[in-house]
């Protein structure tokens, strides 16, 4: 391939004087001299090869954006695909109750103070601190309980037999409902169900509205239904759930009816998998879950923390609540 280009081609060396050759014309006529390339003719090659190649180049593009694909916009992610809100309790993953008020509660506001029990404040605001008790309890020294920093006292007040369902009073309350309130506590009440029929709950709110005619009760009183030990024979065995919920919100019905704040008392299992909390957000909540920090997933009003407390004037463990309303 020849390394010029046509316009760059180097001058032809004139050829080396050779003797004419003697011929009848070389006499008599001479040789034209030989002809040089003009420097004004490479100019004119390089612009029309540079114009060539825009050209060529234009032409490209423009086909380039005429043929190629038209780009589609990118869609929005399809939201409906998306996994579902979960959340686990044990081995155990459950889908929220939808249009259930959550656990509203600053994790950072939850502190343990000198004695061990649990605080909470919130701009300026602090819980209070209450025992509930039974005659597992005994004989208490309730104004020694007051001067121990408890605000309020939750009292058993009876309790319905799990084999043949009679109704009996705690052989304690009369003795605790006059000593709290002797030593200026706030004071609510809670019964042991073991209804199965929601006119039983209704008995059973009737038994305690009897009891505590003409007391000052400012607290509020709780259904407390828990599940008997397995093989035990309990009545409530095959209760369903929601016959349950059922109970829950005949009996609270009839305590509100009444002028009193009713509550349902229950711990995480029975919260998660056996009442509909939404059928009794009209109610007070009372949850039982021991820690330091409550990690239950909805909205409730009164706090279990422990069931291991200690407390002066009571013998041995005892319940200790926080009132969060």
């Amino acid at each position: 391939m020849n390394p010029y280009p046509p316009d760059m081609l180097p001058e032809e060396e004139e050829p080396a004087v050779q003797p004419p050759v003697t011929s009848p014309r070389s006499r008599h006529q001479s040789a034209p001299p030989p002809r040089r390339s003009s420097g004004g003719g490479g100019w004119m090659g390089k612009l029309t090869l540079l114009v060539s190649l825009l050209a060529l180049i234009v032409s490209s593009v423009t086909l380039f954006l005429i043929l190629r694909p038209e780009e589609k916009p990118e869609e929005p992610p399809d939201l409906s695909e998306e996994e579902p809100v979960t959340f686990r309790f044990g081995d155990r993953e459950l889908t929220p109750l939808e249009g259930m008020p959550l656990n509203p509660y600053d994790k950072a506001g939850f502190s343990v103070d000198g004695k061990g029990r649990v605080t909470y404040e919130k701009d300026g605001r602090r819980a209070r601190t209450g025992v509930d008790v039974s005659t597992y309890q005994k004989e208490i020294d309730w104004q020694a309980v007051a001067g121990d920093g408890i605000d309020f006292a939750m009292l058993r007040l009876g309790y319905r037999g799990y084999t043949e369902g009679g109704l009996f009073m705690d052989q304690t309350f009369e003795a605790n409902l006059h000593g709290a309130l002797d030593a200026g506590l706030d004071v609510g009440v809670y019964f042991f169900s073991q209804a199965i029929t929601p006119q039983e709950a209704e008995e059973e709110a009737d038994y305690v509205l009897s009891a505590i005619e003409g007391y000052d009760i400012t607290c509020p009183i709780a259904f407390d239904w828990e599940p008997i030990t397995p093989g035990s024979s309990a009545r409530t065995d095959s209760l369903s759930n929601s016959t349950l919920v059922q109970c829950a919100g005949a009996f609270c019905a009839r305590i509100k009816e009444a002028g009193y704040q009713p509550a349902v008392y229950f711990n995480q299992s029975l919260g998660y998998l056996r009442y509909d909390l939404r059928e009794l957000t009209e109610y007070n909540l009372w949850l039982a879950e021991y820690d330091t920090r409550p990690d239950f997933y909805y909205h409730f009003d009164i706090w279990q923390y422990t069931h291991t407390g200690r407390v002066d004037g009571i013998q041995g463990d005892v319940d200790l609540d926080l009132d969060l309303r």
